[in-house]
């Protein structure tokens, strides 16, 4: 026959009760963090409202025979190609080729890369998902979705961009 006293009782009552707290946190840590939801994330951002940015992006695209679409953020970008049926997402690891340039046609970078959509400018996260790999796609990014009042390199502040794209 097993004898409790009160003391071993307590013991008990607390390890279950701590037990069934850190059971719980368990849970939560997981489904909080689990790929799933993680991968439903959007672009966080505030629609860019700079007319004149706007006329200087639309004047690029007709000056370079960019036939462009206008996304609800101000974003203006047109698929070359869409690529693969499925789309890419924010939680994706993707090989990207491009070229990014000012407005005045300076080139101020070109390369390939591997990186998280999530982790790249705002603008590219919001048009990006438009094209699976594979795709190419033309995008001028208003400054508030791209390096905003900050300067980056040799990309003056308040600068709209423009990328050539291509998902490998």
């Amino acid at each position: 026959m097993i004898n409790f006293t009160p003391k071993k009782t307590k013991n008990a009552l607390f390890l279950s009760i701590f037990a069934c707290i850190m059971l719980i946190i368990g849970i939560f840590s997981i489904s909080s963090c689990s790929k799933t939801e993680a991968c439903k994330l959007t672009a966080n951002y505030t629609k860019d409202v700079n007319s004149a940015q706007r006329t200087a992006m639309v004047a690029y695209c007709t000056a370079n025979s960019i036939n462009y679409t206008i996304d609800s953020s101000g974003v203006l970008y047109q698929i070359v190609s869409p690529g693969a049926s499925t789309k890419v997402n924010l939680c994706e690891s993707l090989s990207i080729t491009y070229t990014g340039k000012l407005l005045t046609g300076t080139q101020f970078d070109a390369g390939t890369f591997t990186a998280s959509l999530s982790q790249l400018v705002t603008g590219w996260q919001i048009v990006v998902p438009k094209i699976g790999k594979g795709g190419h796609m033309k995008i001028l990014i208003p400054s508030s979705l791209a390096y905003g009042s900050q300067a980056n390199g040799s990309i003056p502040a308040n600068s709209p961009l423009f990328f050539d794209i291509v998902l490998n």
